[in-house]
Parts: C-alpha cells; structure tokens; sequence
C-alpha cells in the first residue's frame, strides 16, 4: 500500500507528459511543416494522385518508372528484403531486372547499369531516381509517346528541369521524383 501513491503519481506524470509531448511535436509539425505532416499529397483536380515522399508502381511504356520495391509499394509492409551482397537471391534478382530493363530500354548507358533501377530502396518506397536513371528511360519514353525526332531532347530537358538538387545544398544527391515527372508528361502529353 504504502507504494501504491508514489507509482499512480509517477503513472500520471508520464501519462501527462508524453501526452504533452505528442502535442507540442505534433502541432508544431503541422504549423511548421503543414504539406509534410499532411503526407505531401499531390492533388489535381480535386483527386489525390499520391505522395511526394512515396514511390509507385509504374509500368506503362509512356512513362518513367521509379525503383523496384522490396514490399510492392505497401506502405503498410514498408521495408527492405534484408538480402545482402552475397545472397544468391540478389544476385538472380538484380540479372531479372537487368534483363527485363533491357528489353524495354535498350542496354546502352554512359556510365554501366542504373543501379537503383536494380535494387530496392531501405524503405522500398523511394520516390526518387538519379538523373542518369531517369535518363536512361528517356528513349523509351519519347518512343512510346510519338514524340519524333526531338522528342528525346525535349524529355531529358524536363528530366533536367525536375531535378532536385542537394538538400541544403550539401545533403544526398540530386533526384527526380518520379511521380511528379510523369504527372509533368500527362499535362504536356496527355494521360
């Protein structure tokens, strides 16, 4: 008994405090970083056509299409497939995918394999490729879109223009988000 009164003070206390914390960070989330902590949703027209900060599946050939996906984009099963350098599985994976890239998009690339069109993020919701990713893409999407003889100039001038540089100039690398660059062709060529 005589314990009873110092454990409900100090229950009520963490209840009370970690109550307070969750919303102070919350709110100042939301005040601070309203499109973030609203999931950076991209609406058109009224209708959500998904987040900045997650990838999605694509596959139409009049598109780019983003890393491959250790969870198949579900968010729900966020996360990677735990398979390291020396797995076999891996290795049959990366062969998989390479052969299917190339008979979509042709093998030739400055610079070797795209690797993150290889391989799954951490997360396997990257939204982001590299430039040379997106790029490597650029011929199989002017081809698909009809876009004739500088049709393949004028994408690798959007992929340019969409690129993100270093955040805070000095963190990661430069990325395209992928669904804002297909977004940016529907308007341009029609979905």
């Amino acid at each position: 008994m005589k314990l009873l009164r110092p454990a409900a003070c100090a229950l009520g206390f963490f209840v009370v405090a970690t109550a307070l914390y969750t919303i102070v960070t919350a709110g100042l989330g939301n005040l601070l970083f309203p499109r973030e902590a609203g999931g950076s949703l991209i609406v058109e027209g009224g209708k959500i056509r998904g987040s900045a900060l997650l990838g999605q599946g694509f596959s139409r050939p009049d598109r780019f299409h983003g890393r491959p996906s250790a969870v198949d984009y579900d968010a729900a099963a966020s996360g990677a497939s735990n398979l390291g350098p020396t797995s076999a599985t891996l290795s049959l994976q990366i062969e998989e995918r390479w052969r299917a890239l190339v008979a979509e998009n042709g093998e030739t690339i400055a610079g070797g394999r795209p690797s993150e069109l290889l391989l799954a993020s951490g997360s396997g919701l990257d939204p982001h490729l590299s430039p040379q990713a997106a790029l490597y893409q650029v011929p199989r999407v002017a081809k698909a879109l009809r876009l004739g003889p500088d049709g393949e100039r004028d994408l690798a001038a959007l992929v340019a223009s969409m690129t993100e540089g270093r955040t805070f100039g000095l963190l990661g690398e430069a990325r395209v988000n992928v669904l804002e660059l297909n977004l940016e062709l529907g308007r341009r060529y029609g979905d």
